[in-house]
């Protein structure tokens, strides 16, 4: 009996999220095998992601199927258990804190889920505002910081216009070495000074302060966010 059918058939009582789980030995990208608690966690937060913009489509469901890797003959019960936990779950945070807590020396699988979750959020064309909120209370949940967060979006939807990395034009997983040189060129290019050296017109030089204002933000918010704002240049 699968894992699905073991789901329906009451081997595990699967929509408890806060219940306790043994930590798993090991660290790699998959979950312990025959992990009933595991697959039910993330029925659930894929039911409840599904419903963050009011309802729940074939297409999230086929999605759902196809990423967590769900057989074709198990498509009935993937969908009869989908809909069992649409009903029954009341939180989703704690279906995160489970996974979370469980597999938290496994950050290759909190983040496969996280970048499923993406894909069921995607399934229709478009993520919304409540869909993204729900990733990212995921993603605390299960331990990422913000930079990592903002990388696994990235990875789904290309970059925020707002991420400090796309402003220094440095990847998420830079050393900082790179990141200051990067920072250190991009205002040697647009200083306001420089731009009236080489005879720009004046009206060039508030919009040149504004990119550098910018920069400089982009540079303090990844110092802070990495625990190096008190670190000299």
């Amino acid at each position: 009996m699968n894992l699905w059918s073991r789901l329906l058939e009451g081997g595990h009582r699967p929509f408890e999220p806060d219940s306790s789980d043994p930590e798993p030995e090991g660290n790699d990208c998959a979950p312990d095998p025959n992990d009933v608690g595991f697959t039910a966690a993330v029925v659930g937060l894929g039911a409840k992601l599904a419903m963050a913009d009011g309802a729940v489509t074939d297409q999230e469901i086929m999605v759902f199927s196809r990423v967590f890797r769900a057989a074709p003959e198990d498509a009935d019960n993937v969908r009869r258990v989908f809909n069992i936990a649409r009903q029954t779950v009341r939180g989703y945070e704690s279906y995160a804190r489970r996974i979370g807590r469980k597999y938290k020396n496994r950050p290759c699988l909190l983040e496969g889920v996280l970048d499923g979750l993406f894909q069921i959020a995607g399934a229709d064309g478009v993520i919304t505002d409540p869909e993204m909120q729900f990733l990212a209370t995921v993603a605390e949940a299960f331990g990422f910081s913000d930079a990592t967060f903002r990388r696994i979006r990235a990875s789904h939807l290309g970059p925020d216009r707002d991420d400090p990395y796309h402003i220094l034009g440095v990847p998420h997983d830079a050393e900082f070495k790179s990141i200051r040189a990067a920072y250190r060129q991009l205002m040697a290019d647009n200083h306001p000074d420089r731009i009236v050296h080489i005879g720009a017109p004046r009206e060039f030089e508030d919009a040149a302060h504004a990119k550098a204002a910018s920069i400089t933000a982009a540079y303090a918010q990844i110092r802070t966010e990495r625990g190096l704002l008190v670190r000299p240049d």
